[in-house]
C-alpha cells in the first residue's frame, strides 16, 4: 500500500507550468499541470542531455526541453520520435485539490539518474 506525501495544491502550479520538488538523496522531481488540470510528475532531467524539464514549455500533455527542444510526453516520460529515450515518471494522486506523490517512489526511484548525462 502506497504512502502519499503532500506536495502542494493544484493551484500552486501554474496552468501549463511546473513546480520543482527537491530530494535530498537524488534528482529533483518536476510536477506539471496541463491545460486540463491533469497533474504529472517526472524526474527533472531530459533523457537527452539532462536539461531541466521544469523550465520547459508545457503544451497539451507534453513538455519541450529548454536545452534542445525535445518533446517529452508527461504521461510516460518518453521523447517523441524521431528522438529516443525516457525520463522516469512518478505516481501522482490529486484529492480535494491537494497534489500527492508516492513517498516510496520519492525515496527509491531514479536516485542514480541524477548523475550527469553525457
Amino acid at each position: 500500500m502506497s504512502q502519499w506525501k503532500p506536495i502542494c495544491q493544484v493551484e500552486d502550479i501554474a496552468k501549463l507550468g511546473a513546480r520543482r520538488v527537491s530530494r535530498a538523496n537524488g534528482g529533483d522531481i518536476a510536477v506539471f499541470r496541463a491545460h486540463d488540470d491533469q497533474v504529472f510528475a517526472l524526474l527533472d532531467r531530459c533523457p537527452h542531455k539532462g536539461g531541466p524539464l521544469s523550465q520547459g514549455i508545457v503544451f497539451g500533455h507534453s513538455v519541450a526541453c529548454p536545452l534542445h527542444g525535445w518533446t517529452i510526453g508527461l504521461d510516460k516520460g518518453c521523447a517523441q520520435a524521431p528522438d529516443e529515450g525516457c525520463t522516469p515518471t512518478f505516481s501522482v494522486k490529486v484529492e480535494n485539490g491537494q497534489v500527492y506523490l508516492d513517498a516510496d517512489e520519492l525515496n527509491k526511484l531514479a536516485l542514480d539518474a541524477s548523475k550527469a548525462v553525457e
